[in-house]
């Protein structure tokens, strides 16, 4: 396989090296250090998931899609996206950080509920994800990266009403699916309205579930300096055989609910550009451990956060000054953890040179958290970055980062698992190094990463009848390498059209210090090996074809490989089939995941 692979990529670079670059790839502006960059100027591992990988992939979900990202591993409890843990290179769930434009969806109850506020696809412009360390970028709990998604803006016609059935699909385990919108565009007040239904009756015992999301967004003062207004609410309810607690727990059930409520601006001028936010999320999360006698076990958690924030840009002689000041309060009310509350107040401030001529780029930056109910933290961070030719750069950063214990880590008890008050919170070192190469036809990034964590927070025993307990279980140095390609061929006023060959490949080595532990439920068990490759090709014009293909191998050498594809015809009507070869295979938990399934429907989006 080691031949082949390097056989394949000798191939596409010497092909990609023989073309004439006479064209740009269209340019994407990203945030990842809340200063404006353009994508193709960014010195960190960004990888963007456009609009129009979203409607060419055979995933039907946000989860799904980010399985398709190298270095994500995304595991599932189910399909439909109804329940999944988020992790980017190696890290934990509760290490990933998730926002929707911008606001922060951390549940301080758990990381299990990071994907809670997954938004339809449909509505959906962008994802940006940041790989490595973001703490110094977006404070606590961006240990390993963050994840941005960014909404549609709403477009059309002056004056007009525009209502429009965005999706309708049938598929597998008696799936059905709708989503419909209707939006007005004014003078100087757009809005969306839109609704999405998901219902099964599962794939096996116990796995049905029905989800719901209403979503509302309203743009005033469109001509100037706008401003957005969200509203989301999102409900699941689902069977949940096998999802927790143990395989044997076959009637678990579990209902979720999120709410958000955000409203942001850009203030622009000459050298300063400002962007204030405040949101308001809330989550709801009731488990059932007997589905039919809730009396057996019951648990209801209910959690609040109200978060302001205010970042700036501004532009001198010296280089681009990026700063911020983030206030926010969570609270928890619930029968098993109790009632807390925690007041947050972070700031940060970062600066970008440039030196010789633009060709060096060197970003130095700080973050400071104070936690009330802890006690304060700074993050500091450096990037660097070499610009070898307009097509050809070099790059690194070395960054801390930070992580405080979640409520359920710390208060949480049931008859299988016990948390721990006396928990300190994780912390680590992360460093990258890496090259990107970009041109209209071939794109290549790779990145050498390497995390030394200290006091990594687990759910550990050392005899197979003991209780799971929350635990420090030491230290944990994490190595690792990856690389992405895509290959774009046709005509080169074809190119645009989405016909290319990508392949990533993601390989991870743990170096555990942890003593007395003979079973772990999180952190022994990350990806060892990733593979994904991707094939998408345009037929007639009319018909365009993906085909995705996944292989992963754990730290405990056990391995899986799914296939995937989607044909769509005329940008509307499609088939998707997942797991073409039918493997036999669990992400976690040792919850089995479905063999062949479908989905058919017609998909029109709201553009």
């Amino acid at each position: 396989m080691k031949k082949s692979l390097a056989l394949f990529l000798l191939l596409i670079f010497n092909v990609s090296l023989s073309q004439q670059d006479t064209t740009n790839l269209k340019e994407v502006i990203v945030s990842t250090s809340k200063l404006q960059i353009p994508f193709s100027k960014n010195f960190r591992t960004v990888t963007i998931i456009s609009s129009e990988d979203i409607k060419n992939s055979p995933a039907s979900n946000v989860s799904d899609l980010l399985q398709e990202i190298t270095g994500i591993d995304v595991r599932r409890r189910g399909v439909g996206g109804v329940q999944g843990d988020l992790y980017i290179r190696g890290g934990g769930f509760d290490q990933t950080l998730f926002l929707v434009d911008g606001m922060k969806m951390d549940d301080a109850q758990t990381g299990h509920h990071t994907l809670n506020m997954i938004l339809p696809l449909y509505l959906i412009e962008r994802i940006e994800i940041i790989k490595g360390p973001a703490a110094r970028i977006f404070g606590q709990n961006a240990f390993n990266g963050a994840i941005n998604i960014v909404t549609k803006e709403i477009n059309g016609e002056t004056g007009k009403l525009d209502f429009k059935l965005n999706e309708i699909s049938f598929g597998s385990f008696d799936q059905k699916n709708i989503s419909v919108s209707t939006k007005v565009t004014g003078e100087n007040l757009n809005t969306l309205i839109s609704y999405s239904g998901n219902r099964s009756d599962g794939y096996r015992h116990n796995t049905d579930y029905k989800k719901d999301n209403y979503f509302i967004k309203t743009t005033f003062n469109t001509n100037k300096n706008p401003i957005d207004i969200i509203a989301s609410f999102n409900e699941n309810k689902f069977g949940a055989n096998g999802f927790y607690a143990s395989p044997s727990a076959t009637e678990q059930y579990e209902e979720t609910q999120v709410s958000l409520i955000g409203i942001s601006s850009t203030i622009n001028s000459d050298k300063l550009s400002l962007n204030p936010k405040f949101y308001w999320r809330r989550g709801q999360d009731e488990y059932i451990y007997i589905r039919d006698n809730p009396s057996v076990y019951r648990n209801l958690h209910k959690t609040n956060k109200v978060s302001a924030e205010l970042n700036g840009t501004y532009y001198s002689s010296s280089g681009t000054t990026g700063f911020g000041l983030d206030l926010s309060t969570v609270n928890i009310s619930s029968n098993n953890l109790g009632e807390h509350n925690r007041t947050t107040v972070s700031a940060y401030i970062d600066h970008t040179f440039k030196l010789f001529k633009e060709k060096l780029v060197l970003s130095p930056g700080l973050s400071m958290s104070y936690f009330s109910d802890l006690s304060f933290h700074s993050f500091p961070g450096i990037d660097l970055g070499y610009n070898l030719n307009s097509n050809f750069k070099l790059y690194s950063n070395i960054g801390k980062t930070y992580r405080i214990p979640t409520y359920t880590d710390l208060y949480y008890s049931d008859r299988t698992t016990i948390g721990n008050e006396n928990l300190n919170p994780e912390s680590a070192t992360s460093t990258e190094y890496g090259l990107k190469y970009n041109t209209t036809i071939f794109s290549l990034t790779a990145a050498i990463f390497n995390r030394k964590a200290k006091n990594i927070i687990d759910y550990v025993k050392k005899n197979e009848d003991d209780l799971w307990e929350a635990v420090n279980i030491g230290s944990l140095n994490t190595k690792g390498f990856e690389f992405d390609l895509t290959y774009r061929f046709g005509s080169a006023d074809n190119l645009s059209k989405n016909n290319f060959l990508s392949f990533g490949y993601t390989s991870i080595k743990d170096d555990n210090y942890v003593s007395n532990v003979n079973f772990s439920r999180y952190s022994l068990n990350s990806l060892r090996h990733q593979l994904v490759a991707k094939l998408n090709l345009n037929y007639l014009k009319n018909i365009n074809h993906s085909i995705v293909y996944k292989y992963s191998e754990r730290s405990d050498k056990t391995n899986y490989r799914v296939l995937d594809t989607k044909i769509t015809y005329k940008k509307g009507l499609y088939l998707s089939v997942n797991n073409i070869l039918d493997e036999v295979y669990t992400e976690t938990n040792l919850v089995p995941m479905p063999g062949r399934n479908f989905l058919v429907g017609i998909s029109i989006g709201i553009d």
